[in-house]
């Protein structure tokens, strides 16, 4: 049974107090606790009318079989994008509160065009025509519970997916289209605070359900089928493209994805 309107709105406000004080839960209390991924997804539903922060766009978490078994879940999970939540490229980001403390270069898009609700799926092709723009991205993602990766579907849906702090890189230039995402190669630098490089990562577009374009076109079709859809103007980052960074404060990490650009974030305490 889905969780009412007045215990998820409860629900929701108990994690965002977690977010805006940097502290976590075991677990929501027994009277609270989704028991099922409707219950979950009426929780996150809840979280922008809690926070007074209207969605700017959504984020894939999970969409590689390695974050899968990571958070034991089956499936990757889509969370909201709150205004609050994006930060310009460049910027540094606090890691405050942070028990997660990794980054993660993704690949994310911008809608031009909605994607709304339907009762068949969207084709690959259908939602590359919505499409407005690509983008290089950021994510520092954080999760309101203390043993995250245990605490199962339903509460990470709760939770907004581990969603956590994004900057955004310029748009790609628009010869992208004509790539093989998929096999696109990303090389990710972190330095410490002297300005040494600590290590690098590779990675690249197939980690994302095996393409970009598939966890986008994913994302679509779980909105619709949640009567939710993507809208002109949303963002959608797709999950990282690679073994996320651990970071710790004073870092700076580069992520550099050759013709598509390269984009820079600093973390501090």
């Amino acid at each position: 049974m889905t969780i009412d309107r007045n215990a998820a709105n409860e629900a929701a406000r108990m994690l965002w107090t977690c977010r805006e004080r940097g502290t976590v839960i075991d677990a929501l209390p027994d009277a609270l606790r989704p028991q099922d991924n409707a219950s979950g997804y009426a929780i996150q539903a809840a979280l922008p009318d809690v926070a007074g922060r209207p969605v700017v766009g959504w984020k894939i978490a999970a969409t590689s079989a390695a974050g899968q078994a990571h958070i034991q879940v089956d499936s990757p999970l889509p969370g909201r994008i709150l205004d609050s939540f994006v930060h310009p490229i460049g910027s540094t980001l606090s890691l405050a509160g942070n028990r997660m403390r990794v980054a993660e270069p993704e690949f994310a898009f911008r809608m031009r065009a909605d994607l709304p609700p339907r009762a068949s799926p969207y084709s690959a092709d259908e939602v590359l025509a919505a499409v407005g723009s690509l983008h290089p991205a950021f994510e520092a993602p954080d999760s309101r519970f203390a043993a995250f990766a245990s605490a199962g579907k339903a509460q990470l849906l709760a939770d907004d997916a581990c969603c956590g702090q994004f900057a955004f890189g310029p748009a790609a230039p628009e010869s992208w289209r004509e790539l093989d995402l998929a096999a696109h190669p990303v090389a990710a630098t972190v330095s410490g605070a002297d300005g040494a490089v600590r290590y690098t990562r590779d990675g690249e577009g197939r980690a994302l359900l095996g393409a970009p374009l598939v966890a986008l076109t994913w994302l679509a079709n779980e909105l619709s089928s949640l009567g939710i859809g993507l809208r002109a103007g949303d963002w959608a980052s797709c999950g990282t493209c690679m073994v996320p960074l651990e970071v710790k404060p004073g870092d700076r990490v580069v992520a550099d994805y050759g013709v598509l650009g390269k984009i820079e974030i600093g973390l501090a305490e």
